[in-house]
C-alpha cells in the first residue's frame, strides 16, 4: 500500500531525495507528472532534472534510484 501525495508534495520529496544523493547536490526536480492510463502505484514520473554543477551520470543513476524508492512508498493523487 503506498500513501497519497498532492504533485507539490511528491515533487518536494522526490527533489530531497534526489540532492541527498551523493554527487546530486546541485541537482534539482522542479515537477512530477502522472503517467497517463495508471490509477495505482508508481503511477508518476520524474521527466526532467536540473543539473546544475552535477555530472549527468551521478543524477541519471540517482533519478532511477529514487524513483524507484520513492514509488514503493508514495503514489500521485488523482487529479492532481
Amino acid at each position: 500500500m503506498t500513501t497519497g501525495k498532492s504533485s507539490a508534495e511528491l515533487t518536494q520529496i522526490a527533489d530531497a531525495a534526489l540532492r541527498s544523493q551523493p554527487g546530486c547536490e546541485t541537482a534539482s526536480v522542479p515537477a512530477v507528472r502522472a503517467l497517463p492510463n495508471i490509477r495505482e502505484g508508481r503511477n508518476w514520473e520524474i521527466p526532467n532534472v536540473v543539473l546544475g554543477d552535477s555530472l549527468i551520470s551521478d543524477v541519471d543513476r540517482a533519478v532511477m534510484s529514487v524513483h524507484r524508492r520513492l514509488g514503493r512508498k508514495y503514489h500521485l493523487l488523482a487529479g492532481d
